[in-house]
């Protein structure tokens, strides 16, 4: 799990709902079904209007990204490269279709196998090129959503609470329950703000900084995949992929293991 996203949910609604307790409220009154209804299923209806189909079924994914402590692998990725690059220098490019099998990572696998069966090196970018567009298309999709949502759910907890207060003015013959039906359609407006601020924007938020990091490893790879195609020293396509890590590796080891890297669906 990406412990910040869940530290941040916790201390959020934690700083929220134990503030109201010190200010003498009982936490039994900020739970109602109706306003739930009207502020989550109304701005989830919102949403979907200015999403298609297709790109909602990614809903799934997004969810994933925010709240998993996803392995961009970068450094495996160096070391992968680096691998393939010194085994194609002594042995060929042939040489690496059995190394794939160790690959998990479904970007590098795809560019090695094209670069394997002698595909022009210019197709071999274009490919990838247009793999990475369809992942960052992904991303600004699902920052979109979540934006959206963020900006309709405070509108719909106010819809909730002028609701509320219709009910509560059409019967105004109890005077002894007017306080708590009051207080009651407040509810909604609540529930609005505290979920576009405590998750609904931040998790927008969180897919704008995932986004970049899993963009740079799949734009090390490709230039790591048409280095070993054109048949590069291993000691520049070592000094090429270190400008993408930005920092030294801390150990230049052998190749171990299978390259896991982030799982992209395309």
């Amino acid at each position: 799990m990406d412990i910040t996203t869940i530290l941040g949910l916790v201390l959020g609604f934690f700083g929220i709902l134990f503030g109201f307790v010190l200010e003498g409220g009982h936490l039994g009154s900020l739970f109602a079904v109706s306003p739930i209804f009207i502020v989550v299923f109304g701005t989830l209806g919102a949403t979907v209007i200015g999403i298609p189909l297709d790109e909602l079924k990614k809903l799934p994914k997004w969810l994933k990204i925010a709240f998993m402590n996803q392995s961009f692998g970068v450094e495996k990725a160096y070391f992968t490269l680096v691998h393939f690059s010194e085994k194609a220098r002594q042995e060929g490019l042939l040489s690496l279709e059995q190394e794939l099998e160790t690959v998990d990572d479904k970007f590098t696998k795809q560019g090695m196998q094209l670069v394997i069966d002698g595909t022009d090196p210019e197709i071999t970018r274009s490919i990838l090129e247009s793999n990475i567009a369809v992942l960052e298309n992904r991303h600004k999709v699902g920052i979109t959503f979540f934006e959206s949502a963020g900006g309709y759910s405070p509108t719909l907890g106010i819809i909730g609470t002028v609701m509320g207060l219709v009910h509560v003015l059409g019967n105004l013959t109890d005077p002894d329950s007017l306080s708590g039906s009051i207080a009651a359609a407040f509810i909604a407006t609540l529930y609005g703000v505290c979920l576009a601020n405590l998750v609904y924007l931040p998790i927008a938020a969180k897919l704008k900084i995932k986004k970049p990091m899993e963009v740079q490893t799949m734009e090390m790879i490709l230039d790591g995949i048409i280095s070993i195609q054109s048949g590069e020293n291993p000691a520049i396509l070592k000094e090429k992929l270190k400008t993408h890590l930005g920092y030294m590796p801390e150990k230049e080891t052998k190749f171990e293991g299978a390259f896991e890297a982030s799982e992209v669906n395309y």
